[in-house]
């Protein structure tokens, strides 16, 4: 007979007692809850979709305001690309010049060597003027016997030269922002060259280009064939340009 106390004959009482789980003590791997690491918890899927939905739409914005300022170099002249010049020439050159020379190239009708040389004003007030650097050997040298040639070593130096001789004619006066942008350009070419092969201290600049007309080809021997005069060669000092002091 029970007792409504739910006591059990002899005495002795029942009780529900809740055992401790003692499972997790042995490696935790039988039923065990695992606590998370420290130091391991991933970024919140949102903060992660936002940062790429956020990069995505930066790069698509930059794609299409290149396209707008490109289209407005190579466009017809226009009240928009003249109200805008400066900045489509800013974004433009050098870096993205677009031209037709791919399809209708200029051939060559002359060889050019361009030099360069440096100043340096000592603490006693001396000045000290290297000797001359050949920027446009140091491209042969590159191009040479390499079947790959970099556009740098082929282009760089003789594209930034015409550039010049576009924007400044023969006085060497800058009359726009972008022939003071190419003077510049020239300018660091030559004192970054010096720098990394010549070394030294100095404050200007000075170019010399020296033009070698090239020789038309020979005609054959007949009575209307006549030599053409070889043209002469001429040599061309630009003024001395202050440079961001180089050297030690």
């Amino acid at each position: 007979m029970e007792s409504p106390s739910g006591a059990v004959p002899g005495g002795i009482e029942t009780a529900d007692v809740d055992e401790p789980d003692r499972s997790g003590d042995r490696g935790g791997d039988r039923g065990g809850t695992t606590l998370p690491r420290q130091g391991l918890s991933k970024p919140p899927p949102i903060l992660l979709k936002a940062g790429t939905s956020a990069a995505v739409a930066l790069c698509l914005a930059t794609a299409l305001v290149h396209v707008l300022l490109v289209f407005l170099h190579v466009a017809p002249p226009n009240p928009l690309s003249r109200q805008y010049s400066r900045q489509v020439n800013a974004w433009v050159f050098p870096l993205f010049e677009q031209n037709w020379r791919l399809f209708a190239p200029d051939p060559e009708s002359v060889n050019r060597q361009i030099s360069a040389r440096t100043l340096h004003t000592t603490p006693d007030g001396s000045v000290r003027v290297s000797g001359w650097f050949d920027l446009s050997g140091v491209d042969d040298s590159a191009v040479k016997h390499d079947a790959f040639p970099s556009h740098t070593a082929q282009n760089m130096l003789r594209r930034a030269w015409s550039s010049y001789l576009e924007t400044h004619g023969g006085d060497d006066r800058p009359r726009s922002q972008r022939a003071l942008m190419m003077q510049r350009y020239l300018t660091d070419i030559a004192a970054d060259r010096i720098t990394d092969r010549r070394g030294g201290t100095f404050e200007s600049v000075q170019l010399r280009v020296i033009t070698v007309p090239i020789a038309a080809p020979a005609e054959g021997p007949g009575p209307g064939s006549s030599a053409a005069a070889p043209k002469p060669v001429e040599t061309r000092y630009l003024p001395w340009w202050k440079v961001t002091s180089r050297g030690n």
